[in-house]
């Protein structure tokens, strides 16, 4: 198989699909690897580092995508890379296809295999290429919290972990999955008051284990919800619902109750945030203020700190990549009913129930389609 690495080209995404590592492993396994110059010259993997482990260096995009049978890239194509899709092109990337009814089409209607690191679930049924980024996610969102809580963010000017006769900030996470643990580890370490909710009982139970009762957790309703973003200095919006566009849990009214210079992060952005006042930033413009709320949503977090990011990342998808190069997609999705549950898009069919269901479109199963 020819795999193409393309370079990201969404604002300042600095990831790359595939590090030196795994081109040596592909090479190794008989296939050929087409890295576009630059690709991961911002994860700190220059050309020559691809060139060594065996890939051909491409000078352009066009030439990385054309020549690929399967292309590997980190983030959802953007509007400039929907015109390189083709009919039989395998595409292994994030998607995060609920919010966005445009790339759905464009994948559908030129016939891509859209695979969705996001989707892609385990023996155990949890969600392997998705939980690295939500790890980086969750540890960047307080540390990103706590920055725009200075002054010259515009934020209150809140040191979370306060000083010595002064109370630490109060962080407010909505959610107790990878992001959520990963934020209140962060806070904790920092000394903030740290405040989890989450519907779902037995994780809060679980989270008052493994904090041994120091992280304060309360069930989620909008009472408490509202209750809480009120208090606080820092609110991390952490919820998932694989597939589909997240819940709007946070009001525009609670927004206008909160402390004026508090700050939200809403990591839950990629899928539509969960809230009401969110909307996608970039790291070239990352921060908006409503109600004298600071709001720093930006869709793509973990290309902050890219080298720890592609590693991670790379370390979760690459043996995927290494299977449908080695048994071809049809044959991988065949053999593996987690992959199978990646596939967000096949031969102009929409295969993921809960894109469709988010975008109110119809859908069909892969297996009915291979």
């Amino acid at each position: 198989m020819i795999v193409g690495v393309p370079k990201e080209i969404k604002d300042h995404e600095s990831r790359v699909g595939v590090t030196p590592a795994g081109v040596r492993a592909l090479t190794e396994a008989g296939h050929k690897v087409l890295v576009e110059t630059g690709a991961g010259d911002l994860s700190a993997f220059p050309d020559d580092d691809y060139q060594n482990a065996g890939a051909e260096i491409v000078g352009t995009a066009f030439d990385t995508w054309r020549l690929a049978d399967m292309v590997v890239k980190v983030k959802e194509p953007t509007e400039k890379e929907y015109k390189q899709f083709r009919d039989g092109l395998t595409l292994f990337t994030y998607l995060h296809l609920a919010p966005l009814p445009e790339l759905t089409d464009a994948l559908i209607s030129k016939g891509v295999t859209g695979i969705a690191y996001e989707t892609v679930r385990d023996a155990a049924g949890t969600l392997p290429l998705l939980t690295p980024m939500s790890e980086v996610a969750g540890r960047l969102s307080v540390q990103m919290g706590a920055a725009y809580l200075q002054k010259e963010h515009g934020g209150r000017g809140v040191l979370l972990g306060g000083v010595p006769g002064v109370l630490p900030g109060s962080v407010v996470i909505l959610g107790g999955g990878i992001v959520g643990t990963n934020a209140a580890k962060m806070a904790l370490g920092l000394g903030a008051r740290v405040t989890m909710i989450d519907l779902n009982l037995n994780r809060l139970r679980e989270i008052d284990d493994i904090f041994g009762g120091r992280v304060l957790t309360l069930a989620s309703n909008s009472y408490n919800i509202a209750k809480s973003a009120a208090e606080a200095d820092l609110l991390v919006g952490g919820v998932l619902i694989p597939g589909h566009a997240a819940p709007k849990l946070v009001t525009a009214a609670m927004v206008r109750d909160m402390k004026k210079g508090a700050v939200i992060v809403d990591v839950a952005i990629d899928q539509g945030g969960c809230i009401e006042t969110a909307r996608p930033t970039t790291h070239s413009d990352p921060s908006y203020v409503v109600d004298g709320v600071v709001h720093y949503c930006v869709t793509n977090m973990p290309a902050a700190v890219p080298n720890t990011s592609t590693l991670a990342l790379t370390n979760a998808t690459f043996p995927y990549v290494l299977r449908l190069a080695n048994e071809g997609a049809d044959q991988a999705i065949r053999n593996s009913p987690g992959l199978a549950e990646g596939v967000n898009t096949y031969k102009q069919n929409l295969t993921y129930a809960a894109v469709a269901e988010s975008q109110n479109r119809a859908c069909k199963p892969v297996a009915e389609l291979l």
